[in-house]
């Protein structure tokens, strides 16, 4: 039996992205799931080429960077849902395996490179003047973003 936080089976960075893509994504369907780990892992694509990047540079510290991932956030209601899960969660397990692609290099981006994404309806002031690249599911994906 597994307890919360528990990463026997899996290492802390593949641990942290699939807690992060169920609190992000797990109403999603695979394919949004997957989004939402590439636009992680294309962050940290993007750090290593720099050296160095304000989101950090690991899927974890991207994950986890403050204000960048909701459900991280110390206010969310999806941080103690994230937090809670267990290996035995079918849902989580499929985060799980999407992370473990994502983590291995196996998945493939279905965002063309995203770094950044939110759900449809909402407007952030970073999306101003900015043209999606692809809407998956609920969520609507840019590229270049700074």
């Amino acid at each position: 039996m597994t307890t919360p936080m528990d990463t026997h089976s899996h290492n802390r960075e593949t641990d942290t992205l699939a807690r992060t893509i169920f609190g992000e994504a797990r109403g999603e369907t695979v394919r949004g799931k997957e989004a939402v780990a590439a636009v992680i892992i294309n962050r940290v694509k993007r750090a290593q080429r720099r050296g160095h990047y304000w989101w950090g540079s690991t899927p974890e510290g991207v994950c986890k960077r403050a204000w960048q991932f909701s459900c991280w956030n110390e206010n969310d209601p999806n941080r103690s849902k994230i937090i809670q899960v267990t290996d035995s969660n079918k849902m989580f397990q499929t985060c799980l395996r999407v992370a473990h692609r994502a983590i291995n290099g196996t998945l493939k981006d279905p965002t063309f490179g995203a770094t950044h994404y939110h759900v449809k309806g909402t407007f952030p002031p970073w999306a101003r003047g900015h043209a999606p690249r692809i809407e998956i599911g609920r969520h609507l994906f840019y590229v270049g973003i700074e």
